[in-house]
């Protein structure tokens, strides 16, 4: 059966607002909603989602094709135009309506992108050489 394109955007807002309400509720967020369309400088469909500082831009897919490069590239325009460090795609995962159960999909840059912005500097320690402890630099080192 062919959805016509009321019946398919209906499906999209559905689809939508499962997404919205399950992560505003798995992250305890009331910001976290579905956006207002806004034309050529779509920011996502789903406004608020934040990682430390950083907002997500999120692009909705509820179709029975899989189109990820042409998804992909729109999620990561939408990133651009709301200044969001990546863009996702989650997409319908057919048989479950459980949202946290989705599909999510990025590029591996995106991921490295989202790594990156959390990474932590290992620690740099000075080289031990023998002796560097003595009792005398030892007494040094102590409060």
């Amino acid at each position: 059966m062919t959805r016509s394109r009321a019946s398919a955007k209906a499906a999209g807002a559905r689809f939508e607002r499962l997404i919205a309400d399950g992560l505003a509720q798995a992250l305890d967020d009331d910001r976290i909603d579905r956006r207002v369309r806004t034309g050529a400088k779509d920011r996502g469909d789903i406004g608020g989602v934040r990682i430390g500082h950083h907002r997500l831009a999120i692009e909705c897919k509820d179709t029975a094709t899989q189109k990820l490069p042409e998804w992909t590239r729109e999620a990561q325009q939408e990133a651009r135009n709301d200044g969001a460090l990546i863009g996702v795609v989650i997409a319908k995962r057919r048989g479950t309506t459980n949202p946290l159960d989705q599909w999510v999909h990025m590029t591996v840059a995106d991921l490295v992108r989202l790594i990156r912005a959390f990474q932590v500097p290992e620690p740099t320690h000075p080289t031990y050489t023998p002796g560097d402890l003595t009792p005398e630099r030892y007494k040094e080192t102590q409060p």
